[in-house]
Formats: C-alpha cells, structure tokens, sequence
C-alpha cells in the first residue's frame, strides 16, 4: 500500500473522536499509513427529538455511509449498536474489534449506587431498554424511581446530575471508558440487572466491498469471538423486527474451561418501558464457528421470544 493517508469518516462528537482517534492509530499501525479524522455530521446529530421518535436505526449511520459511498472517506467507524441490522451490499464490515466492556453505568449525585437513591429519584436515560430494566428491577426489589426522557452528548447528561436537575443518569461503560472519564461512575449496573444493547462497546469498521487490500488490512483489528459475540446479539434484534431504539437488551457471553472458550451464552430481554412486563431468556450451546451459525442462534432465541409475546411489549418502539 502507499504512504497515501487513509481517511476516516467519524461523528463529529468527544466520543465518536476518541474512538475514531483510537482505531486509526490501530489503522497506522496495521497498514504504516498515515489516517486523517474526516468529521461527518450525522441526522442523530443534529435532530433535537427522541431517538425513539425519530426511529432509532440509521440516524447516526447513514451519512457515514453516504460519505463511504460517495469516495469522500476510505473507511468510517461506527458505535456497533447504532448500526442497521442490514448490511448493505456495497459496504463491507471489514472489522470487528475486541469489546470493551458492555455494561451500562450510574453517575448519581453523592457518589450514590443504583439501589442507593432516595425514594422517587429521577433518573435520566434516552433508551426505552433502559428505562423497561431499570424500571422492572425497581418494581420488584421494592425501589421507587422514575425515568426521564433525556437526549444529549456525554456532558449534557452528566451535566443533569451536576445541576441538581435529576438524581442519576445511566451511560454506557464502554464511551466513558473511551473518554478517560471512567472515575465518574458511581455504580456499574450488572448486566444480571441490565442486558445492554445488541452490540454495546463495540466498534464497526466500514469500508467499500469492492476494496479487497483495504478490507485485508483492517481484517487485522478484528475480533473472532466478538464478532460472533455480536451477530448473535444483533440476529435476535433482528429477528424480532426491532430498531436499535426498541426496548430490547442482549448479550452473548463466550464461557470458558479454564483457558478454552467452549460455549456461548445469548441472553436477551424485551419490556415495556414502564417495567410492568417483560420476556426474559437466554440459550446456551456451543460457540458458532460460522457467520450462519450465530444468525441461527440469534434468531432461535428471538423465535421462543416472539411465542411469549415480545412482539406485543414492543409495540411502537418496534417500528
């Protein structure tokens, strides 16, 4: 390859530059090339409404995927979970990184844990699947809460908590860790208590189908186990016809015999957001050692969870 920079398309926010910044030393690293940061504003990033109103899928994505298309950039990174669950034809996800960790976070005031906050605290979140855990494990551990519908970068969350304007917001583990802002937390919620989203803390690294040498090169940042991790996870979403907005949570654990990772586990979990109902389940079985092999068990689970009524607690968050 030559010396020729390589452009990266991003989100133009802290975040998106952090990870951005993070996967292009990696790139130079890979490839001895040069990555210039292009920064790309995206609809999600620009729109004032809740994602959940806006649909969710594709508003932090799809000008990534224009500037790809157009030439404009040779590869763009995306937080996993903002992701479509259709890959469009053109585009290839070259790489798969290692995760970093899935779990979402409290920042409370007082340096308080979740199971901590005084009766009736106010919660900040802008995802349905928060609010359906956090308000069904209040609801049966005795908790009083209630969630608030927020929308804001990193800073303007943590910002509710530091005005007095609400008692916790719930972030995810993996964008603070990313940030250098991780000692901000005042509790990491289990995922016992809260599933993650489909794919949360990882990246996707996207770039043409029709670059072999490209898709060669950044192949090496890849990840087997999280990719399988994940496919599993987002054939489920998949499967049970949800946005990346819906209210579901999933995450595939790869469980290890001492030092040999021999099975995976898929969990997932679908609720209204009030937290008054739920489906719950998870599946156990060997590691996939295909592509197909993880779709199938993604969409085994969904199917068992469509038969207990998951359909139904989605409802309008699942168009």
């Amino acid at each position: 390859m030559s010396q020729k920079a390589l452009r990266l398309g991003t989100r133009r926010s802290k975040l998106a530059m952090a990870q951005s910044g993070q996967v292009a030393d990696a790139v130079s690293q890979v490839t001895g090339r040069p990555v210039e940061l292009v920064e790309i504003t995206t609809y999600g990033d620009t729109s004032r409404e809740h994602l959940a109103q806006i649909g969710g899928t594709g508003v932090f994505v799809t000008a990534l995927r224009d500037a790809l298309t157009r030439g404009d950039v040779d590869f763009a990174v995306h937080s996993l979970k903002d992701l479509p669950t259709t890959q469009p034809q053109e585009l290839a996800l070259a790489a798969v990184p290692l995760r970093e960790d899935p779990r979402d976070v409290i920042v409370a005031r007082d340096a308080l844990k979740f199971t901590d906050l005084p009766r009736g605290a106010r919660i900040g979140t802008g995802s349905p699947r928060r609010a359906a855990q956090l308000n069904a494990y209040a609801r049966s551990h005795g908790l009083d809460i209630e969630t608030v519908s927020i929308r804001g970068n990193v800073d303007t969350r943590i910002g509710f908590v530091r005005d007095g304007e609400l008692d916790a917001v719930v972030l995810a583990a993996a964008g603070l860790n990313r940030l250098g802002r991780i000692d901000e937390v005042t509790d990491f919620l289990s995922v016992d208590t809260v599933l993650p989203a489909p794919g949360q803390g990882a990246l996707a690294i996207e770039c043409s189908a029709d670059d072999a040498d490209l898709i060669a090169a950044l192949g090496e940042l890849d990840d087997p186990f999280t990719r399988v991790a994940v496919t599993a996870e987002r054939s489920l979403l998949a499967a049970l016809e949800a946005g990346c907005s819906a209210p579901v949570g999933a995450l595939a654990d790869l469980l290890a015999d001492g030092q040999i990772v021999n099975e995976m586990r898929l969990r997932a979990v679908v609720g209204t957001p009030d937290g008054t109902r739920t489906v719950q389940l998870s599946t156990t079985g060997p590691v996939p050692e295909t592509h197909d092999g993880a779709m199938a068990l993604g969409r085994e689970l969904a199917t068992e969870m469509l038969a207990q009524g998951a359909a139904g607690l989605m409802g309008e968050q699942a168009r």
